[in-house]
């Protein structure tokens, strides 16, 4: 009997734990900036800092969030990323 009941407060426990969880996401949700996750794809992914940031996500919010220059990617520059991110920030103005 001891087991069923101990059974049953966890299973209660886990459900209202998962409650909390559920309800916790959904009102402290972050929302980002969908250009921010865009240019981000656009870029090398080698986050190797030679534009002085500490990676490629960095970056890509510098541009969004604060104007920054859009040419700073070194490794990016024989890929086209600038011409890209022109498109990207033109797109959603």
């Amino acid at each position: 009997m001891v087991i069923l009941y101990s059974a049953l407060v966890m299973g209660a426990l886990g459900l209202g734990f998962g409650l909390f969880l559920a309800f916790s996401n959904e009102k402290f949700k972050v929302e980002v900036d969908p250009r921010i996750e865009e240019i981000t794809k656009v870029l090398p992914g080698i986050n190797c800092g030679a534009c002085g940031y500490p990676g490629c996500e960095g970056y890509a919010s510098a541009i969004v969030k604060k104007g920054d220059a859009i040419d700073k990617c070194l490794p990016g520059k024989k890929m086209g990323v600038i011409e890209r991110i022109k498109e990207i920030l033109e797109q959603n103005k």
